[in-house]
């Protein structure tokens, strides 16, 4: 008998961001599904923590400390993934920051500068270092995680939004240009997710209980709802789908 399409036993994926919130959930729905995963994120006692929580699970982990942002780090992450396991099949680029809150007007260049360098730049420089060892295998699956900050306007994180929406288009690019190796590339776009890194938009109890009536299924996201589109996304189930954006938002950007 075939295996199934969503199995992913046998594939190597590296996941940026994923000691906590959307790329933990990403990392570990990957894992349940059969692949050998790397975690990630700048602090090195965190990577460690999930580590040991993802052994004990039975899953197998490697575990490197990263700042997306200094390009000579993401590129010693893909070593060391390359030396352990000979190959990246799947790689989703997660960390991202948000330094600001504000109008845009008002915006330090640093902050902005610091938007466009961890959720853009790093993007494409994982790309440009494991695309082309994927079309040489014959294939492999690239996704970032976008938002829907990057498709309607926001008056409060307008520089994050534009980053995101760089980020989807940079997705349908890429999907363009590595189409033809069979590398397929795609974007998922979360709503509100109860995260660590979104919780100045969902820990007051009003401003939730707004968000929640705003959304049609009267819910704020939960980090398992994005690792489960990732490890499809990942798997043979989507072998035809290439440089689309997936947006995860409880109906949101409907209405």
């Amino acid at each position: 008998m075939d295996k199934s399409p969503f199995d992913l036993s046998g594939k190597v994926a590296l996941v940026t961001g994923s000691t906590r919130g959307i790329g933990k959930s990403i990392a570990e729905e990957m894992a349940r599904a059969g692949a050998k995963v790397v975690v990630s994120s700048r602090k090195a006692e965190a990577c460690e923590q999930v580590r040991s929580e993802f052994e004990k699970a039975g899953y197998e982990v490697l575990a490197q400390a990263c700042n997306v942002s200094r390009k000579e780090e993401l590129q010693a992450l893909v070593d060391a993934t390359v030396k352990r396991w000979g190959r990246i099949d799947i790689a989703v680029s997660n960390a991202a920051s948000n330094p600001y809150y504000g109008p845009l007007a008002s915006i330090p260049d640093d902050a902005f500068d610091k938007i466009f360098n961890n959720n853009v730049k790093s993007v494409l420089w994982l790309a440009g270092m494991t695309l082309p060892g994927m079309a040489e295998r014959g294939g492999g699956s690239y996704i970032t995680v976008g938002s829907i900050g990057g498709i309607i306007a926001n008056t409060v994180i307008g520089a994050y939004g534009m980053s995101k929406a760089a980020d989807h288009m940079l997705v349908k690019n890429l999907a363009a240009e590595w189409g033809p190796k069979n590398v397929r590339v795609n974007a998922i776009a979360p709503g509100l997710i109860k995260t660590d890194f979104a919780k100045a938009l969902w820990e007051d109890p009003k401003r939730r209980k707004e968000r929640e009536e705003a959304t049609p299924l009267r819910r704020l996201g939960e980090p398992k709802d994005i690792g489960g589109i990732a490890a499809f996304l990942a798997s043979d189930a989507a072998a035809f789908i290439t440089g689309q954006c997936i947006v995860a938002d409880g109906g949101v950007t409907i209405l």
